[in-house]
């Protein structure tokens, strides 16, 4: 990082999973540096989406280093989650032809129900011992051919409020795309619903967005809440996250029974 910005700035880990994102100081100013972010970065801040995309360079070894304004601001909170604003900003997303045409051009291909379905499969096989596991996946294909969807738009797939940023002059942003998918919306409301919503309260947030809550989205909603909880039960046993295994769990038996 110092032979890009020079041995001024002081560069300190950012934190997350990969280790692959920085923050860079110098006399005031403040940059948020990630490695090999997705060319997606680009669209996503042209719209944005995401905080604004300064530089994009490449390194001797190849790598591509991207420097995104750093805003104070703070991450939202489950409560924060009902809002208009965050419904708003989804919309938006899910709307954007130039986001879905940037990410066909970097040869994301549609993930379909039947694909998820299959790849799932084989992965919950050491879960046959665990009843609620069975049962889900159980109801994931009597349902599957009922499915309904006419557009497929871009999906964020991971909407943990830790992801969405509020800045000190009130703009919202949506960050960490390396998840981005062409799906079905519903991957995004409904895990979005699930988790933060009381379902008394769908209708409203739904009216926000721009949809009616229908009787054939709250099938999707709920299919594909359950097949990305059955994918996050697979990854947590995998990192041996005993405790987020059990949360995890509990959620699914409570989707399974609304």
């Amino acid at each position: 990082m110092e032979q890009i910005l020079g041995k001024e700035w002081e560069i300190t880990p950012a934190g997350g999973t990969t280790g692959d994102a920085y923050v860079a100081e110098y006399d005031g100013r403040k940059l948020f540096l990630k490695r090999n972010s997705s060319p997606f970065l680009a669209v996503l801040s042209a719209e944005g989406i995401v905080p604004k995309l300064v530089w994009t360079k490449r390194m001797e070894n190849g790598d591509v280093i991207t420097a995104q304004q750093w805003l104070n601001g703070r991450e939202l909170k489950p409560q924060d989650m009902g809002s208009e604003q965050v419904a708003s900003l989804l919309r938006k997303i899910h709307r954007s032809q130039d986001l879905a045409e940037m990410l066909r051009r970097l040869g994301k291909k549609p993930l379909f129900p039947q694909a998820m379905m299959e790849k799932l499969e084989s992965l919950l096989q050491p879960w046959s011992d665990e009843p609620i596991v069975t049962q889900a996946f159980a109801w994931l294909k009597e349902h599957l051919s009922s499915l309904r969807c006419e557009e497929l738009v871009v999906c964020h797939g991971d909407m943990n409020h830790n992801n969405w940023l509020l800045s000190e002059d009130g703009q919202l942003y949506l960050i960490d795309w390396d998840g981005a998918l062409i799906a079905d919306p519903a991957i995004d409301i409904g895990m979005l619903l699930y988790t933060y919503i009381p379902k008394e309260k769908w209708e409203n947030w739904l009216k926000f967005y721009g949809l009616e809550c229908t009787s054939d989205l709250q099938l999707r909603m709920k299919w594909y809440t359950i097949v990305q909880t059955l994918y996050a039960l697979v990854w947590q046993k995998g990192k041996q996250m005993e405790k987020e295994v059990q949360q995890s769990l509990y959620f699914l038996k409570n989707v399974l029974d609304n």
